[in-house]
């Protein structure tokens, strides 16, 4: 089932149609479907503001992912003016993660968006960055079309995207993920990341 659109909480005129004649009867009806996608731009009361907490918050601009799969709303809050991210996407089918001890559990993107936040915590990133970044992982890992995917597999997409975002987070999130025991391997991944980091960076002309 696809995610219900969502529309003002104003009021909006209403066009009434003409007794007897089905084509003003079809326009408003257009009439109002067109208004109802329009109001989606305009105030949602339910989205909490990660700074203030605040439920209400306004559109302030809606876009269309890449593939079309989500629509990627920018929303202020209404209280303390905070802009953060939302994204809207169909009901998907269930996701199954196998972790390593053979365990499977729903994939749930919550507990993605807490281990990046841990990660981010006091680290110089915009306060939406860690939901972002979930929702990426998650179109990745469902772009795979499988009913399964191991937790290793889920792990690995989101350190690939912290070391693009902020190398102390990845090295943070890489020491919980590949469970590092003393020094040596935190040298490794440092070293790792910073083969990478040269590799990736542009030339100079």
């Amino acid at each position: 089932m696809g995610a219900a659109v969502a529309t003002s909480s104003g009021s909006q005129p209403r066009t009434v149609a003409s007794r007897g004649d089905p084509r003003s009867a079809s326009a408003a009806g257009h009439g109002r479907r067109q208004r109802g996608v329009a109001g989606a731009a305009d105030s949602f009361p339910d989205v909490r503001c990660a700074v203030c907490g605040n439920l209400d918050s306004r559109v302030v601009d809606s876009r269309q992912s890449d593939d079309g799969s989500a629509i990627r709303r920018r929303r202020q809050c209404q209280a303390c003016g905070h802009r953060f991210t939302t994204f809207e996407r169909p009901e998907a089918p269930v996701l199954m993660v196998v972790k390593r001890s053979g365990h499977r559990e729903p994939f749930d993107r919550a507990k993605v968006v807490a281990g990046v936040q841990a990660a981010l915590k006091s680290r110089p990133v915009e306060p939406d960055a860690a939901e972002a970044l979930a929702a990426a992982v998650e179109d990745e890992v469902r772009a795979l079309a499988v009913t399964e995917v191991t937790s290793e597999r889920v792990g690995r997409a989101v350190l690939e995207r912290l070391r693009e975002l902020d190398v102390i987070a990845a090295v943070r999130f890489a020491s919980v993920y590949k469970g590092f025991d003393d020094l040596a391997d935190f040298e490794r991944e440092l070293s790792l990341l910073t083969k990478l980091t040269k590799r990736t960076a542009p030339k100079a002309h």
